[in-house]
């Protein structure tokens, strides 16, 4: 299954919030009644739930979401740096289950500086 996001890691995604692509929007849960943030449950690769938010602008015809609530959490557990690679995943989950989203970490290789790859983390 294809990613709906993902994102090799820059200074302020680590640092402040991850920034998505407006084009991934319509894959998280819709923004109602007018408001900019939804918060949504991830779970990642060892089966944690994690609780992130969307935030987008107020009134804009752009939208540019951003992960805010929980995302600085999140990194800090992982240890994520730059150039660490973060994909989101939607799936399809019985009633039971209200988790529709997967997040998966790979962490770069780097040698010296460059990036020689990325390696995924294991529980």
């Amino acid at each position: 299954m294809a990613p709906i996001v993902l994102k090799h890691l820059k200074k302020t995604d680590i640092e402040k919030r991850m920034t998505l692509p407006s084009k991934s929007l319509k894959c998280f849960p819709s923004l109602r009644d007018d408001k900019h943030t939804v918060d949504f449950q991830v779970r990642d690769e060892c089966g944690r739930v994690w609780k992130f938010q969307i935030y987008t602008r107020k009134k804009n015809k752009y939208p540019k979401p951003v992960l805010t609530k929980g995302w600085r959490e999140f990194v800090c557990s992982k240890q994520l740096r730059v150039d660490d690679r973060v994909a989101f995943y939607m799936e399809e989950k019985d009633q039971a289950d209200s988790v529709k989203y997967r997040v998966e970490v790979e962490k770069a290789v780097k040698i010296f500086g460059a990036v020689f790859g990325h390696e995924q983390i294991h529980c």
